[in-house]
């Protein structure tokens, strides 16, 4: 159950693995780890969830993560399912639309989902009370850690004092100021993006206002999509919101400071456009400074970085907070074959190889769209929206779960076909998504061969009796593979032939045992 950790003095607790931070990301780290079996003690310095909505938009594979923990059916109604971006340019007319009305649901959920973050917070908390051995130490400050080759020794500070804990394994997920960054001396990658906006949040009781726009395509709805107005004379971003919650992001143009923007007249004034004649109340402005920024190093020896910790994300496809709980997915089943004896701590070389070119890409995707976003010349805003409509002409429709590449290298099988792509979820015929029926961890989908036995706890499952509408069966054939394993994160390991896959897990588990390389 959740409950103060008991310890007092200097006398030492001990647990598998201690989350500092528990946010939206460090809950999720716990509930995964404690589902591995493992002790957990997550720690954050605030009493309760934050107050206000920072965090707003996840997507399909976080839902995953959500039903995996068993937490899905709890978070689903307090989600707004919504259909995507549309990027406006000078002359309010669409130059990007990546939109998802009408398209196939391939991951079992839809894309985008908008929601309030002192919610799911709340939910994600609580969900640790199924646990015996995870527990939550509120209103508690990491004041200090020293690690040895066994462990890890934290100095927490509360309103009774100071007293220590001792931990296998320590994953900071303490936000972009991270003291545990800070403690190890880990530098940020600046990826050369840095501009200021602010953030209002308000409830809306009616639909928003939009100026009149062209090429709206005929299946958008406007409501149910996240629109960036790519205007020279003020870039600004309209979201959607769960109930009657909707964010604005307006970029702060050059001599204008934060405490004037954020007065009650300024704020008025931006969202007048939008809000004229509707009911409303202002929530709260803030200001904010949009960062591209990647650690250079995201593991210490026992201790590791997740979340706004180890990289900070523009918003522009809403994918911050989604990093940071692909990271403890990455990081939960690893460290559960670590505690339990069945891999090397070489295990965790693979972590950084694994995420940063991952994040990277996305952060790299948000950069170049928030520098098009953000251009305030007006003739070059205009050149911008002609070639952007030249090549949405000439291309495909493209959503922002286009975004996500696959994991390059690290555990999985190189060069097999699906190799470190993400692997679907049909939903089967009684209206279950395929991992609630059958379970999750390792899986290995045949096509009715039987599995050999495996160096890791495996699910093997015959393809061809699963009434699926044969999208398992679709998605091996248009890999030419006769069997697939799937990591326990939904990550595809590798393709090919259930013998020569379990043969290359255990070679790759195996590699552990020496000197691994995962770069």
């Amino acid at each position: 159950m959740v409950t103060r950790i008991a310890t007092t003095g200097t006398d030492a607790a001990t647990v598998d693995v201690a989350i500092v931070g528990c946010g939206p990301v460090g809950a999720l780290a716990a509930n995964l780890l404690a589902l591995e079996g493992l002790s957990v003690l997550a720690i954050d310095r605030e009493p309760a969830p934050h107050p206000q909505p920072r965090a707003v938009h996840l997507d399909h594979e976080m839902m995953r993560l959500f039903q995996a923990v068993g937490l899905d059916a709890q978070l689903a109604p307090l989600m707004r399912e919504t259909e995507g971006h549309l990027h406006i340019g000078a002359d309010h007319g669409v130059i990007r639309y990546m939109g998802t009305a009408g398209r196939p649901k391939p991951y079992g959920w839809a894309n985008d989902y908008f929601f309030w973050q002192p919610e799911l917070e709340a939910v994600l908390r609580a969900g640790l009370d199924r646990f015996d051995r995870a527990t939550l130490a509120t209103s508690t400050e990491c004041t200090a850690l020293i690690q040895n080759d066994d462990g890890v020794t934290l100095t927490l500070r509360d309103s009774d004092g100071e007293r220590i804990v001792r931990a296998g394994w320590v994953i900071g997920c303490d936000g972009a100021r991270s003291f545990v960054r800070r403690a190890l001396g880990i530098a940020l990658d600046d990826l050369h993006f840095d501009e200021p906006w602010l953030v209002v949040d308000a409830e809306v009781d009616a639909p928003v206002r939009f100026p009149p726009l062209t090429g709206v395509p005929a299946q958008a709805d406007l409501q149910r999509l996240s629109v960036m107005m790519c205007d020279p004379a003020r870039p600004a971003t309209i979201v959607p919101g769960r109930g009657n919650h909707r964010r604005w992001e307006f970029m702060l143009l050059p001599g204008e400071g934060d405490v004037a923007m954020m007065q009650p007249a300024a704020v008025a004034s931006l969202v007048a456009p939008y809000l004229e004649g509707v009911p409303h109340r202002i929530v709260r402005a803030t200001t904010y400074r949009f960062h591209g920024l990647v650690a250079d190093q995201w593991r210490v020896g026992r201790v590791l970085l997740a979340g706004d910790a180890a990289h900070q994300t523009p918003p522009f496809f809403g994918q911050g907070m989604c990093h940071g709980m692909r990271d403890v997915a990455n990081l939960a089943w690893k460290l559960g074959l670590i505690v339990r004896g069945e891999a090397s701590e070489r295990l965790l070389d693979s972590y950084q190889p694994e995420r940063d070119p991952h994040v990277r890409a996305v952060i790299g995707a948000a950069v170049r769209a928030g520098q098009y976003i953000c251009m305030l010349d007006p003739a070059a805003a205009a050149a911008r929206d002609a070639e952007m409509r030249a090549r949405a002409a000439s291309g495909t429709n493209e959503t922002a779960a286009d975004l996500i590449p696959a994991i390059a290298s690290g555990v999985i099988l190189d060069g097999s076909a699906g190799a470190g792509e993400r692997f679907v979820q049909p939903r089967l015929s009684d209206g279950r998504l395929l991992d609630s029926a059958i379970g999750a961890g390792w899986r290995l989908f045949t096509r009715g061969t039987a599995a050999p036995d495996a160096p890791v706890a495996l699910r093997a499952i015959d393809a061809t009796t699963l009434d699926d509408g044969g999208a398992i069966l679709g998605w091996l054939d248009a890999r030419g593979a006769d069997a697939v394993l799937v990591r326990p994160d939904n990550y595809v390991f590798g393709t090919g032939a259930p013998v020569a896959l379990v043969a290359a897990l255990a070679d790759r588990i195996g590699l552990l045992q020496s000197a691994g390389d995962f770069s």
